[in-house]
């Protein structure tokens, strides 16, 4: 989402440089080092990662922030409790560069609780700081802004709201149909149920192996597919929690799916589902929208009030039963199926879409450059 909305902004004429390191997970990605990368007309600068790794540590990172920030007119600082967020915002502020900080779900409740002694030292140590003297804190959606607000650090900070989305051309020549199905013979002649994104610990996946278990005792031509990577090895203990209910043959791990991969299983599913524990935006839910597909959430998926209000999709709370009953009702229902489908493309389309969203990023972009945005705060 970083480049997407970077990409936005440089299609409005703008002049966009991500900075970053070359960490991919516990491997590193093959890209050229301290050397501009262009991926369009977004230019890109990667780093070397360095120990310790689970903070994002990279000294030719800060060696280069140093040099260079002073020549942006703005910085959107993405993450939290990392080094670069110590880093861009010491630096911002010694050159007075403005700039806004985007939590990517940091201060939900749920997330804000985990690792709290670790989160709290850098608190103190540069992240109450950086929000102190922040333009503004980006949010994806007012639930999201919501539920930040019992943050100690949110107390000072300005928060705005601004979706994320799609480029919707790249959703205009879909795959044809049964392209997924014929490399998996197992789920030939069968109603897809799809879990799209990483296999982790918030996505409440526990839900859905009790769930599916319970679909199957009344629909017998349904299948799992779990489309994502994994996370810290999390994909073995949701096969187990599939075994232990006698359903793992019942269930198809794809690993990560990209470009027209992830297009083709989302033209073949029957129904898209995430019941996760918290979800920031849920990006994946919008990518399911624009392939037409209904979709059940938890209310935790942050977009939840816009799914429910537009009709697209059906909305439950993180229970196994609600989610067994949500998905059966659409797979019995096809006019509903296709209804909600027909509407979430729709809303997708009116709120979901960069080239739209892209003109509310430089609007407040500018406001803050030009020092229009109510309450600054200015630095001590």
């Amino acid at each position: 989402m970083c480049f997407e909305m970077a990409r936005a902004i440089a299609k409005l004429g703008h002049d966009t440089t991500i900075y970053t390191t070359n960490q991919d997970g516990s491997t590193q990605l093959r890209v050229p080092i301290s050397q501009t990368v262009y991926k369009g007309n977004v230019k890109i600068k990667y780093f070397p990662i360095q120990t310790p790794r689970f903070w994002g540590y990279s000294l030719p990172l800060a060696r280069e922030l140093q040099k260079m920030i002073s020549n942006f007119d703005i910085v959107h600082l993405h993450s939290l409790y990392l080094f670069h967020n110590m880093i861009c915002g010491h630096f911002c502020r010694k050159y007075n560069v403005p700039y806004l900080i985007r939590p990517h779900g940091s201060l939900d409740p749920f997330i804000y609780r985990r690792h709290r002694l670790r989160k709290s030292i850098m608190e103190l140590l540069f992240e109450r700081r950086n929000f102190k003297y922040s333009q503004a804190v980006h949010f994806a959606t007012e639930e999201e802004m919501n539920l930040a607000s019992s943050s100690e650090l949110m107390l000072k900070s300005k928060g705005i709201v601004i979706p994320l989305g799609l480029e919707l051309t790249e959703y205009d020549n879909l795959p044809e149909k049964g392209t997924f199905r014929s490399k998996y013979t197992e789920i030939n002649g069968k109603k897809i149920v799809l879990f799209f994104g990483r296999i982790n610990f918030v996505k409440g996946l526990e839900i859905l192996a009790g769930a599916f278990s319970k679909v199957i005792d009344f629909i017998s031509d349904v299948h799992l597919v779990i489309a994502g990577p994994d996370n810290e090895g999390f994909e073995n203990k949701v096969k187990k929690w599939l075994a232990d209910r006698k359903i793992l043959d019942r269930a198809t791990f794809t690993g990560l799916l990209q470009g027209r991969d992830k297009l083709s299983v989302l033209q073949d599913a029957d129904i898209f589902v995430l019941p996760s524990y918290s979800e920031n935006f849920g990006i994946s839910v919008i990518e399911a929208m624009a392939c037409g597909l209904p979709v059940v959430i938890s209310d935790k998926v942050k977009i939840w009030r816009e799914i429910s209000n537009s009709g697209a999709g059906k909305v439950i709370s993180c229970d196994e039963n609600l989610l067994a009953e949500s998905i059966l009702e659409l797979l019995n229902d096809k006019g509903l199926a296709k209804q909600m489908g027909l509407k979430g493309k729709k809303l997708v389309k009116e709120r979901f879409e960069w080239s739209n969203i892209a003109y509310k990023l430089e609007d407040v972009y500018s406001k803050i450059v030009f020092k229009k945005l109510p309450q600054q705060r200015q630095r001590n």
